[in-house]
């Protein structure tokens, strides 16, 4: 449990945020040659002698990679360049073959954009894009795994000249977890553009988080330290979180905070000094002399925006408008494209869209998850999903008996209305035959029958059960409830 002093220490200060994020483009192949950028390749061998940087190979710019970047910027809100230029960053790295990455430095691609997020007290704060700009990835450097990896290093360069966007924000963030909340939309508006898988276990999304600590109240930015090389969302708010603790620390007892480049261990939950933070003249940038400047054009901006599909914010109040759900159930049914896809055919289908994003949530979602089954690979399709939430609406069957059918769907693998014409349940609408059920769980159950008389209303829902019981779910449940009300009344 944190002390009053650490309490108080927190109060003092504030933590600036900025994150840095590589997003892998979802080309077949490399940015600058036709090498393909397929994951999982034995090693050294989707390479050629643009992305070895022998002498004399040529890059060629990757069209499609231009369009996927600028496809992100636009989603973004930023303002694409219609010219942008490529620089040499220079550093030497073992897996770093031609001795500098092609990336681009002060002429990005597209510059001024923004994010919207929800901040811990549910207020809407807007989180500024400074840049996105096209660059080439880096090979890999392995470091354990070999016989003699106490003595040697071992190189992959299959990544080397795969096609990323870099993307960076302003220093707005303020909490470990405005950070989490950006990162997160972020994610979500790159997968919608479908110019990247975003898999971090497979390094096609990738954050090096800035921050530093300050004052509050005090305008001029702090000593900023870079956390890089965090894999998942969870661990950049954790490494966020012991980061800041660690900066007020050195400033509470007297000392100054070093700029520097820190790892984070999840295992120890610290940051380690890596190395000195390099500055951009520390790179030597130059434009490059092999490839002419990047022009895109206004009638190639538009063309690109025209493709751009519903984004989550905006597809999201559409939705409420449009079915009349909830605000939640958009949310929940928009956190992904294809899942939003599915739930928009199947709502315009459908003579109640609610219940369609009802059963939805409440009987596909959980059975899905249950097996470990995407959306696409769901045996009810949306059609069957439909058709199911128009028999419910119409009293045709009972929500127990859709229960049981959609098991049966799972079961046999098959969809909705195949099992439902095999099974032909049938709603018992006979109040002659409903009467004489509710007669028989009366007669056999007179305690309840005193309570409910003597006004415990809610016992109502246990000879609702029972009666549901006895008709093995074929009896109207409305009509149940009219006639129990009048039969326990008299």
């Amino acid at each position: 449990m944190a002390s009053a002093a650490s309490i108080n220490a927190h109060t003092r200060y504030e933590a600036v945020i900025g994150l840095e994020v590589h997003v892998q483009l979802l080309t077949a192949t490399k940015i600058f040659c036709g090498c393909p950028t397929s994951f999982g390749a034995p090693p050294n061998t989707n390479i050629c002698p643009v992305c070895l940087g022998l002498p004399g190979a040529l890059p060629v710019l990757n069209r499609k990679a231009v369009e996927f970047a600028a496809r992100a910027a636009l989603a973004l809100n930023c303002r694409v360049n219609e010219t942008s230029i490529f620089a040499r960053k220079n550093y030497f790295y073992p897996d770093l073959p031609k001795g500098y990455q092609i990336s681009q430095y002060d002429k990005p691609l597209a510059e001024d954009g923004s994010i919207e997020i929800s901040t811990e007290k549910g207020a809407a704060r807007t989180i500024g894009i400074t840049r996105l700009h096209l660059e080439e990835d880096a090979g890999k450097s392995l470091h354990d795994g070999f016989p003699d990896s106490d003595q040697y290093t071992y190189i992959d360069l299959n990544r080397a000249g795969v096609p990323l966007i870099e993307i960076v924000s302003e220093p707005d963030m303020r909490s470990p977890e405005e950070a989490f909340e950006y990162l997160t939309r972020l994610k979500e508006i790159i997968l919608y553009t479908g110019v990247s898988d975003c898999n971090m276990e497979e390094g096609s999304l990738r954050c090096d988080a800035n921050v530093s600590v300050r004052p509050r109240g005090q305008t001029a930015l702090g000593r900023k330290v870079e956390v890089k090389n965090v894999n998942s969302f969870r661990f950049i708010r954790q490494a966020l979180e012991f980061e800041i603790e660690r900066q007020i620390e050195v400033l509470e007892s007297g000392g100054n905070v070093v700029q520097e480049t820190r790892l984070y261990d999840p295992g120890a939950g610290k940051t380690s000094s890596m190395r000195s933070k390099e500055e951009a003249h520390d790179y030597r940038y130059f434009p490059d002399p092999d490839l002419p400047a990047l022009l895109v054009n206004a009638a190639w901006q538009q063309e690109i925006r025209a493709a751009l599909p519903d984004l989550p914010q905006a597809r999201r109040a559409r939705m409420v408008s449009e079915y009349g759900i909830t605000e939640y159930d958009a949310h929940v049914l928009t956190s992904t494209r294809a899942l939003a896809d599915q739930f928009e055919s199947a709502a315009r289908a459908a003579k109640n869209p609610k219940r369609v994003a009802n059963l939805l949530q409440s009987e596909l979602l959980g059975r899905l998850k249950a097996r470990n089954l995407e959306i696409d690979q769901s045996p009810i399709s949306m059609a069957g999903l439909s058709i199911s939430a128009d028999l419910v609406e119409s009293g045709a069957i009972s929500s127990k008996m859709l229960k049981d059918l959609y098991d049966l769907a799972f079961e046999r693998n098959q969809d909705f209305p195949a099992v439902y014409e095999q099974e032909k349940p049938q709603q018992i609408t006979d109040s002659a035959v409903i009467e004489k059920m509710i007669d028989e769980v009366i007669a056999a159950n007179p305690k309840q029958v005193e309570q409910y008389r003597a006004g415990k209303r809610t016992v109502i829902g246990f000879f609702v059960g029972q009666v549901m019981k006895a008709s093995k779910g074929q009896a109207n449940p409305g009509l149940v409830n009219q006639l129990l009300e009048r039969k326990l009344g008299s």
